[in-house]
């Protein structure tokens, strides 16, 4: 493993134990070069996951890998503020991966993966929900921010 600090390429394993919901190894390592300590983590990959991206008028514009970091970085962002902790979002992102690996198919479209979050977010927090949604639906006025609160206020009602 190279190290992110001096580009050293071996490292040595200090500590390895599995993550909190057991999808990933986490091990703590140090770099034979320079002594500097980092983690790394180790997940079971099923298979590669291409996405398909849509442009506006809905026809297939590009492939790209799935990038798991990509979507963590998504739902960090819209929960950021937020009393969720970070091993919630984590297991979400996992769970995610986890359905869209389990499919049996080896492309996904990008509207799925929008779709998984935004039921996952749903019962996270309603306001990451919200501002997920934002981005993901493309808001352009105040009065779309409005029509789509009323609705999950609405979705939280039927829950009490």
């Amino acid at each position: 493993m190279r190290c992110p600090f001096c580009g050293h390429e071996d490292s040595q394993v200090k500590d390895s134990r599995p993550t909190d919901d057991g999808a990933a190894i986490r091990r703590r390592r140090q770099c034979e070069g320079c002594a500097a300590r980092f983690t790394t983590f180790e997940r079971i990959q099923l298979r590669e996951l291409t996405v398909v991206k849509s442009d506006a008028s809905g026809s297939v514009s590009r492939r790209e890998p799935f990038d798991r970091d990509k979507l963590m970085r998504s739902v960090s962002i819209a929960a950021r503020k937020r009393p969720v902790e970070p091993a919630r979002i984590e297991k979400l992102v996992s769970g995610i991966q986890r359905r869209l690996e389990t499919t049996g198919e080896s492309e996904v479209t990008s509207a799925r993966i929008g779709e998984l979050v935004m039921e996952g977010l749903k019962g996270l927090d309603s306001v990451a929900y919200i501002r997920f949604a934002s981005v993901y639906r493309d808001f352009s006025e105040a009065r779309d921010f409005e029509a789509f609160a009323g609705q999950v206020e609405e979705v939280g009602k039927g829950r009490e």
